[in-house]
């Protein structure tokens, strides 16, 4: 009976991990359409007060660079911001979490919010870029 057991287990088992193909062409889909998942909400922006501190993927938060900080996109990825007053556009790394104020999308670097023209609040779109998409985009 516990051979039974042990041998049903094993199959279960075996089965969920036999076919690592598919998976991977799953979350190759996921991030195909996590990439083109975009959405508008309200920005704001931190500096003075953070500037050096620890972020939430460990580095030192510099509030000179081009990043931003987002409650749910993946540390360390990419995202093109718009500002949807002035329509200029940038690209920022993701590289803490929040914002915990209000109903705000997202909070930029005190860099990011001069580039895009954000003096206090700013309406923008926010669209993730996928990881070829972000490498083309930086190196030039």
């Amino acid at each position: 009976m516990n051979k039974l057991i042990l041998a049903v287990s094993f199959v279960v088992i075996c089965s969920y991990f036999s076919n690592p193909i598919q998976s991977a062409e799953a979350s190759r889909r996921h991030s195909a359409h996590a990439a083109k998942a975009q959405h508008q909400g309200t920005a704001s922006w931190y500096g003075p007060g953070f500037h050096g501190k620890k972020t939430a993927n460990g580095e030192r938060f510099n509030m000179y660079a081009m990043t931003a900080a987002h409650r749910t996109l993946p540390l360390s990825s990419y995202a093109e911001i718009t500002n949807l007053k002035n329509h200029r556009s940038i690209i920022v790394r993701i590289n803490d979490r929040g914002p915990y104020h209000g109903n705000r999308a997202l909070d930029l670097s005190y860099a990011a919010a001069k580039q895009l023209g954000i003096s206090g609040l700013g309406s923008v779109e926010i669209k993730p870029l996928a990881r070829n998409q972000s490498l083309a985009l930086v190196s030039q």
